[in-house]
C-alpha cells in the first residue's frame, strides 16, 4: 500500500533525512521518499501491519508536523 502525507517544518537535507529515517524505522515500511520541495513523504508499507497513525506518530516524534 502507498500513502502520501504532507510534512511541515522541514528546511534542509538533514530534515528530509530525519523524516525518512523515522519512517523507515516503522516495522512494515518497505520504501520511503521525502521531498523538501513538495513538503511531502510517500511511504510504501504492508497493508494491515502499519496504520496511518503510526506513520504520523513517527514523523511527529522526529519533530515535524503532518497532515
Amino acid at each position: 500500500m502507498k500513502m502520501t502525507m504532507k510534512v511541515t517544518g522541514m528546511s534542509c537535507g538533514g530534515c528530509r533525512a530525519s523524516v525518512e529515517n523515522a519512517l523507515r524505522r516503522v516495522p512494515g515500511v518497505s520504501a520511503v521518499s521525502v521531498s523538501l520541495e513538495k513538503a511531502e513523504a510517500v511511504v510504501e508499507f504492508e497493508e494491515g501491519k502499519v496504520s496511518a497513525g503510526q506513520l504520523r506518530t513517527a514523523v511527529e516524534k522526529a519533530g515535524y508536523k503532518t497532515s
